[in-house]
């Protein structure tokens, strides 16, 4: 009788526990993402989440999921209200025991932040309100530059552009919520610096209809430049009320300004008044990335053409699977404290330039700081005006 060998032995005792254990069973890595889906310019958090579940589909169907992982998106909708954004992240930590989340507006955000550091659940707010990442910042995530970058890189435009020999006249007009005084304070600190007046600053609920009232005291202020923090829908109505007005102005907004349906309804209202920071890659830029947005547009037909609504979805999205790709890589296993952990070391992470390269340290979850200005076209296309640029730090190089 022939003697088994031990390293034989060692196997046939191997096969015989991987057949006694069953399969290794994959894990649904679960997203959670509160978003306004019916609120005030609801088209904004629709083509977001829709950009997110097309981009993570795309991860289970093309990819197979994350090392073999399925990701499975919870959608909540916030209707653009506090409570009910609230609601959904106790729901998504306690009943759904998600992995990750997702939440929305800027003030939506803000109340989440208690339950989310109370749970440790890695979550990204598409807001970009620097207020998010006030202290403590645990657990709380930006995709890109917030609302700071934003004011100022549009002072900076309005600054290399203004012809005058007096400073540039600048007035703000926004929500009168979280999100749309997310550009007060720092608006105010950037013109100190920069020599840029503030003129006045105008604010209204989200379901205004008709903004002739606070466009005629912006007018009366002498406001040579409109910035604005607003959704789409609220930008058409700001521009019907300056035609109505025949108030001229340049008008700017943060990357929030536009989705699809802003432009079939600013059709003829748009013209080339209107400019705002966008953080992305554009199709003309010929980067990877838009290979990317392109088979997205193809597979899942939610858009057809580039869109910044869309395209913050997407950005969100593909942040979420490299968390969950670095924390399989650094630690074997997908959850809650890995995933953050490995979000923690992001440096300079990149994805093939639809979004600035992105870093995060355990002091600093602003994930970048590089920014744009874009000419809105009417028939949907954003031309740049300026190069990628860190404001405060580079100089600003205007794009004939």
């Amino acid at each position: 009788m022939k003697r088994i060998s031990c390293r034989t032995l060692w196997a046939v005792l191997a096969a015989v526990f991987l057949i006694a254990a069953g399969p290794v069973q994959a894990k649904t890595i679960k997203v959670g993402a509160a978003i306004n889906m019916t609120g005030p310019a609801s088209t904004w958090g629709q083509y977001h989440a829709k950009g997110m579940q097309d981009y993570l589909a795309y991860v289970n169907d093309v990819k197979g999921g994350v090392a073999g992982n399925r990701i499975q998106v919870i959608l909540a909708d916030t209707a653009y209200k506090v409570p009910e954004a609230v609601a959904a992240v106790k729901k998504f930590a306690i009943q759904d025991q998600v992995d990750m989340i997702a939440t929305w507006g800027a003030g939506e955000g803000l109340a989440a932040k208690p339950i989310v550091q109370q749970y440790k659940i890695p979550t990204i707010n598409f807001s970009t309100s620097w207020e998010i990442l006030e202290k403590p910042v645990d657990y709380m995530y930006l995709p890109f530059g917030s609302y700071r970058m934003d004011c100022q890189a549009v002072l900076e435009y309005i600054k290399a552009i203004h012809t005058g020999k007096d400073a540039p006249k600048v007035g703000l007009l926004t929500f009168n919520n979280a999100y749309g005084r997310s550009i007060h304070k720092p608006t105010r600190e950037y013109a100190a610096r920069l020599g840029v007046k503030i003129v006045a600053i105008e604010e209204f609920p989200p379901k205004t209809v008709d903004l002739t009232t606070e466009l005629l005291r912006l007018q009366k202020s002498g406001a040579e430049y409109v910035f604005m923090q607003m959704l789409p829908s609220a930008i058409i109505t700001t521009l019907r009320s300056a035609d109505r007005l025949r108030y001229a102005p340049r008008f700017f907004g943060t990357w929030t300004s536009t989705d699809p349906d802003f432009f079939r309804q600013g059709k003829g209202l748009i013209r080339d008044r209107l400019a705002m920071q966008f953080p992305g890659g554009l199709p003309s830029d010929n980067i990877a990335g838009m290979n990317v947005m392109k088979e997205l547009w193809k597979r899942y037909r939610t858009v057809t053409r580039f869109d910044a609504a869309y395209w913050e979805g997407v950005a969100v999205g593909m942040i979420m699977e490299r968390s969950f790709v670095r924390a399989q890589q650094k630690f074997k296993q997908i959850n809650r404290s890995t995933i953050n952990q490995a979000m923690e070391s992001f440096k300079n992470e990149d994805f093939g330039g639809l979004l600035p390269p992105v870093t995060y340290t355990k002091k600093d979850h602003g994930a970048s700081f590089r920014a744009r200005i874009v000419q809105v076209r009417e028939d949907g296309t954003y031309v740049p005006l300026t190069n990628f640029y860190t404001p405060g730090k580079e100089k600003i190089r205007l794009v004939k």
